[in-house]
């Protein structure tokens, strides 16, 4: 279990996130949603210790992250930020590997490469596995990201708006995923995710932000809601349920 304690974040003398609050449960998917400028990856940034709190704390399994070593974090914590530039060329069973860092410190070993070839495999590139990222598409390029992120094998998985640059297809397939970690490996998995009606569909909870605040937490029927969603994005949103899944429409 994840807990976020009163948890602050300043930028520049403005107060990004304020006081926020919130539990994650063990072996769920969790969203984060909300407009832009919300919060939700500063407060991602927060959990993975990318980045330095102001104020409150938060523990992993009852334990401060600031107590943790970095290389103990890195064994419990992954995380895949929506920006990833990497100056030297690579291919992607070459990134994947990267994902095994904290195991092998750059030596990988029979049982490494097994975790690199699992991943691999979970993202559909074994076809693909020894092209160079410059010659695959932006969402071949996210997959390949993804992947890297599977082999690390942590027990939480954090993904910042992972279905960026997929098409329907692949956004699919990367939710069908997450939601196979969770059901058939048993990780936690949290996601900033701004197509609300994935996060309706793959989610077990929901944590919806404005302004650096939380509007509301909890399981995923009680945050798609037409009165919550007003809340958070300002917008009179139509629910449908459809194949006992709660859908947003918002296109008119």
């Amino acid at each position: 279990m994840i807990e976020v304690k009163n948890a602050t974040k300043l930028y520049n003398g403005k107060t990004v996130l304020d006081d926020v609050s919130v539990s994650i449960r063990k072996g769920k998917i969790t969203s984060f949603i909300g407009a832009n400028g919300a919060g939700k990856s500063t407060l991602l940034s927060l959990i993975s210790r990318l980045i330095k709190k102001d104020g409150g704390d938060i523990l992993i399994e009852g334990e401060s992250v600031d107590k943790c070593k970095s290389s103990d974090l890195a064994k419990k914590i992954s995380i895949l930020k929506q920006s990833n530039h990497i100056n030297v060329r690579l291919t992607i069973r070459e990134l994947v590997s990267f994902g095994r860092f904290p195991y092998s410190q750059g030596k990988l070993r029979p049982e490494d490469w097994a975790f690199v070839d699992k991943a691999i495999r979970y993202m559909e590139l074994e076809e693909l596995q020894h092209q160079y990222l410059d010659q695959l598409s932006g969402g071949q390029q996210q997959r390949a990201f993804i992947a890297m992120v599977i082999a690390q094998d942590t027990e939480y998985v954090l993904l910042d708006e992972p279905l960026n640059n997929l098409d329907m297809k692949h956004s699919v397939q990367i939710m069908k995923v997450l939601r196979r970690m969770v059901d058939e490996l048993g990780k936690t998995v949290i996601i900033v995710i701004h197509d609300i009606n994935f996060a309706s569909v793959y989610s077990d909870d929901i944590v919806a932000l404005k302004n650096g605040r939380v509007v509301k937490e909890g399981p995923a029927a009680e945050i798609i809601d037409s009165p919550v969603l007003k809340q958070v994005y300002g917008m009179d949103i139509q629910i449908e349920t459809i194949n006992d899944h709660r859908i947003c429409i918002y296109f008119s």
